[in-house]
């Protein structure tokens, strides 16, 4: 499987996914399940924009994801 994996690919997967849930419709909900959906969708974006942002590498079968979490002012 590892040797299988295009690891820019999934990356760009994740940017993909990142963006689809920034234009996902608001479905007709309201109240709790309103607040939910949103907060699902808050949740969702932010895992998704993680991977996105990550530098990945793949060695002897070990994928790393490297993500800098730092402002990008502080970032070296």
């Amino acid at each position: 499987m590892a040797e299988s994996l295009d690891v820019d690919a999934m990356i760009a997967r994740f940017q993909e996914r990142a963006a689809a849930v920034k234009k996902r419709n608001l479905p007709p909900v309201a109240g709790e399940e309103r607040q939910r959906f949103l907060k699902q969708a808050q949740e969702d974006f932010m895992d998704f924009a993680i991977i996105a942002d990550a530098k990945a590498t793949l060695e002897d079968g070990v994928l790393t994801l490297r993500v800098d979490l730092r402002p990008a002012d502080q970032r070296s």
